[in-house]
C-alpha cells in the first residue's frame, strides 16, 4: 500500500511542479513587460529589471499553485485510468479514499507551501517591489534626470537638461534659482551631474556662467566658472508619503489594522485581505479533492473521461470565481468574510463524503448485441 501511494504521489508532484513552472513563467513574462518603461525612461540597468521582476514571482505562485495541483491530479488520475491501473487497484479491494490518498497528500503539501507564501514571502517580496518602484519613480535625482523637460523643484528652482548619457553625466544644463526674489539667478553649463548629500540634492555645474540682473542699476552681472555647486535645501525636496497596499502587509497588520485615519478608512479591505490569505490555504486541498471526487465517482469509460474532466474544470472555475468575488465583496462589507471560508470548505466536505462512499461499481460486460 505504501509503495502504491509513493508511486502515485511522485507522479502527481512531478506534474504539479511542471505545471507550476510553466504557468508562473507565462504570467511572469507578460507582467514583467510592464517594467520595461523603467529601463527605457529611467535608465535602470538590466540587473535591476530582473531583480524587480523576480520579486513578483511569489505573488503569481500563490495564485498558480492551487490550480497546478488540480491540473496535475486530473492529468495523473486520467492517465492511470486510461492505463487501467485504477481498475487493478479497485479489483485489489482498495477504497475510493485509499486510491485518492496520493492526490490529497499533494494538496496538503501545496497548502503547506502556501502557508510560507501567504504569511511571509508574498508580503515581504511585494513590499520590497513597491518600495523600489516608489523610489525609482519619486527619487529626487530621477526627477531631475528627465531630458528635454523643465523640472521644477518646489516653487523656486527650475532645471533643464538637454541630454543625459549612460554614465549619468548631464550636458546642456540650465538652472534658474528664484529662492531670493530680489536677486534671481540663472546658470548655464556645458556639463554637470546631480548628487545626493546629507543636506539634500546638489547640482554640480562645469564650464558655465552665472547671470543675474541688478534691478536697481539695471545691469547684467555675468560670472564665468569652471565648477559651480547649486544646493537645493531639504525643504525644497518633494515629500512623498506612501500608504502600504494590503498585499504588502503581514497577517497581523491585516487582521488588526492601526488607528490612523487612512487605515480606518481602508479597514474593510485590510481585514478582507487577511481572511482571504487564510482561506486560500485550503484551496489546494479543495481543488484536488473535488477533482478526485468527480473523476472517481464517474463510471469507467474506455473512450476516456473527457466529459467528467470538463465538468471538474467548470466546478473548480466556479469555486475560484466565487472566492475572488467574495473577496471583493468582503472589501466593501465584512459580512461576506464567512463566505470566503464557506466556499473553500463546503466543496471539500462534499468531496470527502463522495470519496468515503462505496467503491465504484464494476463495469458491466458488453454483450455482442450491444
Amino acid at each position: 500500500m505504501k509503495y502504491i501511494t509513493r508511486y502515485m504521489l511522485k507522479q502527481v508532484i512531478g506534474v504539479t511542479i511542471f505545471v507550476t513552472v510553466i504557468l508562473c513563467f507565462a504570467i511572469w513574462l507578460t507582467q514583467s513587460l510592464r517594467l520595461v518603461d523603467l529601463i527605457i525612461n529611467r535608465g535602470l540597468p538590466l540587473s535591476m529589471f530582473v531583480y524587480m521582476a523576480f520579486l513578483l514571482l511569489p505573488r503569481f505562485l500563490a495564485i498558480v499553485l492551487p490550480i497546478a495541483v488540480f491540473c496535475a491530479t486530473i492529468f495523473t488520475y486520467n492517465r492511470l485510468t486510461s492505463d487501467s491501473e485504477l481498475v487493478v487497484l479497485r479489483s485489489a479491494g482498495l477504497s475510493q479514499f485509499a486510491i485518492a490518498k496520493p492526490g490529497l497528500i499533494a494538496g496538503v503539501l501545496a497548502s503547506v507551501v502556501m502557508v510560507f507564501l501567504n504569511m511571509y514571502l508574498l508580503p515581504a517580496s511585494y513590499r520590497e517591489f513597491k518600495d523600489l518602484q516608489f523610489a525609482i519613480r519619486h527619487d529626487y535625482s530621477s526627477i531631475l534626470l528627465q531630458e528635454g523637460v523643465f523640472n521644477t523643484l518646489g516653487d523656486s528652482v527650475t532645471v533643464y537638461i538637454r541630454e543625459r548619457n549612460a554614465s549619468g553625466e548631464l550636458s546642456g544644463i540650465l538652472v534658474h534659482d528664484s529662492r531670493n526674489p530680489e536677486q534671481q539667478v540663472t546658470m548655464m553649463a556645458e556639463r554637470g551631474a546631480i548628487v545626493q548629500s546629507e543636506q539634500g540634492p546638489r547640482v554640480i555645474l562645469k564650464n558655465g556662467n552665472r547671470q543675474h540682473v541688478d534691478r536697481d542699476k539695471g545691469e547684467l552681472s555675468l560670472l564665468y566658472f569652471d565648477q559651480y555647486v547649486v544646493e537645493v535645501s531639504a525643504d525644497q525636496s518633494p515629500n512623498y508619503a506612501r500608504w502600504r497596499d494590503p498585499r504588502e502587509r503581514y497577517l497581523p497588520e491585516l487582521l488588526f489594522p492601526g488607528d490612523t485615519a487612512e487605515e480606518r478608512h481602508q479597514r474593510n479591505k485590510l481585514v478582507a485581505e487577511g481572511h482571504n490569505r487564510i482561506s486560500m490555504l485550503i484551496l489546494p486541498i479543495t481543488y484536488a479533492a473535488v477533482g478526485l471526487a468527480l473523476l472517481m465517482s464517474a463510471p469507467f469509460n474506455r473512450r476516456g473521461q473527457l466529459r467528467i474532466t470538463i465538468v471538474s474544470v467548470v466546478v473548480i472555475s466556479l469555486i475560484a470565481v466565487g472566492h475572488i468575488s467574495l473577496h471583493n465583496l468582503a472589501g466593501r462589507n465584512l459580512g461576506f468574510v464567512p463566505g470566503l471560508y464557506l466556499i473553500a470548505i463546503a466543496p471539500l466536505l462534499m468531496a470527502f463524503y463522495m470519496l468515503s462512499g462505496r467503491r465504484q461499481r464494476p463495469v458491466p460486460a458488453f454483450s455482442p448485441a450491444a
